[in-house]
């Protein structure tokens, strides 16, 4: 099955509860502890494919699938409508804080935050692959305040907005919401066939390649306009995926065959056999001791026994047969010596 045990995540669920509550914490976070605010200011949106990674791997990623796939139950219908819900909330908030991200901008030192805005990649990248690392790590929320507090410059503030900025950070949010989507919609065929922490760890895998253009943006190294952490994505999501292995079924409960006759399992022909043997051996029992079955085919002649058990039995006498008539041995001498 289609299951993920990372103790990050298992932590998660049992504080949040439900399955939906679950989906909507993981696709809120990067909105709450900072994470696309971050993003947004160090210019990660300012193309169509930082748009469309940001959206895939901060808002939807191996965590949206794994709740989606492992922990959401119910129908098709419910799934899309429990996502559907929850972007509601999110595109809207992206679009705000988006919108907020050039008066932030005028109150820090770009060269300084986006470092910081990279390393909070890399530790989410680590958290996702390895919880044991993730122990060691700060939280993303405390890495951004890190940030914050060693690149505040308050001599270029000013209230702005910005509509490009607007645009894209909406735009991120919707392509997160479309992933969680399409993992709803294939979730009947993608469950037993989706290995979860396969592609958890090719996530993590993609997030340090687009972690690393931010990082070494100063030394002018892996900046290039190819969508390579898509690429890893691309990549990950084949490998993780098994066609040939054997899927847990339909959420719609439309693969189950009803032929109007009862259960396909047949355990209604069970309940029926036993009672017809619980009737049987009830009649059986009221039989009389010794007696055979009504139903008992009649029984053969008795065996022939012994002459000398017959003999036995009538007190001595033996039954005069006609082969003791016709005995070659009976009163033949010259055989002696053969006895």
């Amino acid at each position: 099955m289609s299951t993920s045990r990372h103790p990050v995540a298992l932590r998660l669920e049992q504080r949040v509860g439900s399955a939906t509550r679950l989906l909507a914490t993981v696709m809120v976070l990067p909105l709450v502890d900072g994470i696309f605010p971050a993003l947004v200011v160090a210019g990660v949106l300012g193309s169509a494919t930082g748009v469309v990674e940001t959206g895939i791997l901060i808002f939807g990623g191996s965590a949206t699938a794994a709740v989606i796939l492992a922990e959401m139950d119910g129908t098709r219908r419910e799934m899309v409508t429990s996502v559907l819900l929850i972007g509601a909330v999110i595109i809207p908030v992206a679009a705000v804080e988006a919108a907020l991200a050039p008066t932030l901008q005028g109150l820090l030192d770009l060269l300084v935050f986006e470092r910081f805005a990279g390393l909070v990649i890399l530790t989410i990248a680590a958290k996702t692959a390895s919880s044991e690392i993730g122990e060691y790590l700060p939280s993303p929320g405390v890495i951004i305040g890190l940030g914050l507090v060693a690149s505040f410059d308050p001599s270029g503030f000013a209230l702005e907005t910005s509509t490009e900025y607007v645009v894209n950070g909406t735009a991120a949010a919707a392509v997160g919401v479309g992933f969680a989507l399409s993992i709803a919609l294939l979730s009947p065929h993608l469950r037993g066939r989706v290995d979860i922490d396969r592609f958890r760890f090719g996530s993590a895998v993609a997030l340090g390649v687009l972690a690393l253009p931010i990082l070494l943006g100063p030394f002018d190294l892996m900046q290039t306009d190819a969508p390579v952490a898509l690429a890893v994505l691309a990549v990950t999501t084949l490998f993780a995926y098994d066609p040939n292995a054997e899927g847990v079924g339909s959420a719609d409960g439309d693969d189950a065959p009803d032929d109007g006759d009862g259960p396909a399992d047949g355990s209604a022909d069970e309940g029926e056999t036993d009672g017809s043997e619980s009737t049987d051996s009830d009649e059986s029992d009221t039989d009389a001791p010794g007696e055979p079955p009504l139903d008992a085919p009649p029984e053969g002649p008795s065996p022939v026994v012994d002459d000398d058990v017959a003999v036995l039995a009538n007190g001595g006498e033996g039954r005069e047969s006609d082969d003791d008539a016709t005995d070659p041995f009976a009163d033949d001498d010259s055989r002696a010596p053969w006895l």
